[in-house]
């Protein structure tokens, strides 16, 4: 089975990926999953019993179009490209027609309540308002037309459907007041107009569209950017020569050199040098990491120090980063396509409410023998009152209130997808470094084991490592830039590879550095084992320093926790969430930094991709997973959660692979993203149903139930005030939202 990925245009929403899944898992010799968010489907495909063009066929056979992968040769677009120029076109083309929504619409709205509005005589005139409306119903609402149309021609129902028959109805009634005002004077009936209702809901919904779409393929930018990591060209040496070459060019065996500074092509091993590599980028892990002969190395990482020469181990598909990538996508591809509550019930509902209009119409007309105006009006009637438009207006009100709250409170969060699922979290996991922790090493303790006092200490240690690079030793120089007025120069400074530093001050020797740094310098370090031990065993690295043969004490640095982060882990478990952190840290730092947040569920240890697998587990237990990180490493681990949490200070592939932001990079806001979804659907669910208790009432009295008892029958205009009613009762309550206040007082 061959494995592809096909880009797929025009889906409006889930009920659409659905639909096309179920029409490609049809075709013989293939397996398909259609992701809305990614916009992509992905594909088994069995080369002997299928092929991209009967693909092609069954995708446009329902209305949509396709963007086809393929290889990359010099001069073209990537699959990713295009990609990203149909997306931009698709997004330029809805902000077109939102601009001239905007632009019809308001005079409409002006026009149409003369009484509340001072407005030109002329704005009042039907006429005019049937002309700037026009467009928008027509051209503004085009695409709900389509996909009402795709809709119906695969006998099916959907969000398109409910707002093409609200806005039409609308319009149409009011097309004929227009255009023929005597048909409704013979019958009895006052004329109204409903054009201001088409406009402004056909608007607000392309609105919501556009804003959709803006949001829509960040993961496929992501991957973009993954591999963007990648360095463009290769130091190689060939023939006794440094010549330099396309990365993508490097084939395994290949040697190549990387200076300083420079990021390392591809997977390989050292043959050649001594450095410290940033893995950060990788690893998530913000210490960088000594490399000499026979270490591996990871492509995309940065060299930091040394010359290394290096033999290119795995190339292409085959490296780490390329394995991130992989992930990345097959997490997105599992992830199932939402099915909106208003699409689920609007299936039923639509058709149900137009059998019921067309067998009131005949009843009356070819039954009751009442005259045909008198059968059309309660046809009418019916379609005014069940018109969807509250329906269509109960989630995306909530949610643009509700995400604009998150916004106020530092949370970006991207979609009604992430709303539905946030708040059914039963476990939360949280990457280590740069998470829970701030990411850079700081100095945390500082142990006088001599007659030198803590102050001195520090100076003696900061005078070796001033101007180091090593972040341990950087850190320990920046602390005595804080605490000391000036560090002293010494008049000699040697690197010891690995070890640690020496300089010569005052005839003496300054050793800053390890156990075997003092060991091989003839230092007994053994009697301060104890005090070693302690500052280890909770997650510090202790660097000893020692002047003229003698230990005078312990530096002890270690990556800081965040503010605020234990705060947040204890609201998460008295909320009754599972809270559990993952890290590629040694099990004793990890266990010691889970004994200061209060944690107990530890994985350390984790490689990038296992991460994702973690996640997995977990979800596999039964567990509903949000994963929060802030690294390229974390972004397999967000994508394969059920809801992605990234930092706002982390990279920018975490940032678009999760499905919620944090801003103010404050953990607390885990805890308030969670319950301000719960909050959301909660408004959601109440918005619904007052989206349906004017229908439920309304429709067997616009039906005429009540006419030959009371002789009452329900004329349209009551009809499109109860509607209106209901659209402002749901807007209404949507608005109570801007009253949440955040769980975590601040």
């Amino acid at each position: 089975m061959e494995k592809k990925v096909i880009g797929i245009r025009g889906m409006h929403c889930a009920s659409c990926a659905v639909m096309i899944e179920k029409s490609l898992n049809r075709l013989e010799g293939i397996k398909a999953t259609v992701n809305y968010g990614a916009e992509k489907a992905y594909l088994d495909l069995d080369p002997e019993k299928a092929d991209l063009s009967s693909v092609r066929q069954a995708v446009e056979k329902l209305g949509y179009g396709i963007i086809e992968e393929s290889e990359k040769h010099h001069g073209e677009e990537t699959f990713a490209d295009r990609e990203q120029k149909e997306r931009e076109k698709q997004i330029s083309g809805l902000w077109k027609k939102l601009m001239v929504g905007i632009i019809l619409t308001f005079p409409v709205l002006l026009g149409s309540f003369p009484d509340i509005f001072i407005v030109p005589a002329f704005l009042t005139d039907p006429r005019i308002l049937l002309l700037l409306s026009t467009p928008v119903q027509f051209y503004v609402g085009y695409e709900f037309y389509r996909g009402f149309w795709i809709a119906t021609r695969n006998r099916t129902a959907d969000m398109n459907t409910l707002i093409a028959i609200g806005t039409s109805a609308a319009y149409f009634y009011s097309l004929v007041v227009v255009m023929f005002p005597e048909v409704l004077k013979s019958s009895g009936l006052e004329a109204a107009l409903y054009f201001d209702t088409a406009a402004v809901i056909t608007t607000l919904i392309i609105l919501g569209r556009y804003l959709e779409a803006v949001t829509k393929g960040k993961a496929s930018q992501a991957i973009r950017k993954l591999i963007g990591l990648q360095p463009k060209t290769a130091r190689v040496i060939r023939n006794g020569k440094e010549i330099e070459i396309p990365a993508e060019d490097l084939v395994v065996g290949d040697i190549f050199v990387v200076r300083p500074g420079e990021k390392i092509p591809t997977d390989g091993v050292v043959i050649e040098g001594y450095s410290s590599v940033d893995e950060s980028m990788i690893t998530g892990e913000s210490m960088p990491v000594g490399k000499r002969k026979g270490d591996k190395v990871i492509g995309a990482t940065i060299n930091k120090s040394g010359l290394l020469k290096i033999r290119a181990a795995k190339v292409g598909k085959d490296t780490a980063l390329a394995q991130i990538v992989k992930i990345v996508e097959e997490a997105q591809a599992a992830k199932a396509p939402i099915q909106r509550l208003a699409d689920r019930v609007s299936s039923y509902f639509v058709p149900a409410v137009i059998v019921l209009a067309v067998l009131s119409f005949g009843y009356w007309y070819l039954l009751a023998g009442q005259s045909f105006i008198f059968a059309f009006t309660i046809l009418i009637a019916v379609l005014i009152i069940a018109c969807p438009c509250a329906l269509g207006l109960a989630t995306p009100t909530a949610i643009l209130v509700g995400t604009g709250k998150g916004a106020e409170n530092g949370i970006l969060i991207k979609g009604a997808d992430v709303l539905e699922k946030a708040h059914k979290i039963t476990a939360v996991v949280f990457d280590k470094t740069g998470t829970l922790t701030k990411g850079k090493p700081e100095v945390t303790d500082i142990v006088s084991l001599s007659k030198v006092n803590k102050k001195d200490v520090l100076k003696t240690a900061a005078i070796a490592e001033h101007g180091s690079e090593h972040p341990v030793g950087k850190a320990i120089a920046d602390k005595g830039k804080r605490v000391l007025k000036s560090i002293p120069s010494a008049q000699k400074y040697s690197a010891v590879e690995g070890k640690g530093m020496k300089a010569l001050y005052k005839k003496k020797w300054i050793l800053v550095g390890s156990r075997r740094l003092m060991k091989e310098s003839g230092i007994a370090v053994e009697k301060f084992e104890k005090e070693i031990m302690k500052l280890e065993n909770e997650g510090k690295t202790a660097v000893i320093a020692a002047y003229g043969k003698e230990v005078i004490g312990l530096i002890a640095v270690a990556d800081t926790l965040k503010e605020n982060s234990k705060e947040a882990v204890k609201e998460l478990q008295r909320m009754g969430r599972k809270v559990v952190m993952i890290t590629g840290d040694n099990e004793r730092t990890a266990k010691a930094i889970g004994k200061r947040i209060g944690l107990d569920d530890i994985f350390s240890q984790v490689l990038p991709g296992e991460k994702a697998e973690k996640i997995k587990q977990l979800q596999q237990s039964g567990e509903i997973v949000a994963m929060v990180g802030d690294g390229i490493n974390d972004a397999p681990a967000l994508a394969q959660a059920d809801v992605g949490i990234a930092i706002g200070s982390g990279t920018d592939i975490a940032l678009e692979t999760g499905g919620i932001v944090l801003v103010k990079n404050d953990l607390r806001d885990v805890v308030t993203s969670i319950d301000l979804s719960g909050y959301t659907i909660k408004k959601i669910k109440q918005n619904l149903f007052w989206a349906f208790i004017y229908n439920t009432v309304g429709i067997p009295v616009a039906a005429g139930l009540l006419y030959p008892s009371f002789g009452f029958l329900l004329n349209p205009i009551i009809a499109g005030a109860a509607m209106a009613f209901s659209s402002v009762s749901v807007v209404s309550n949507s608005l109570l939202m801007r009253r949440y206040r955040a769980k975590l007082n601040r």
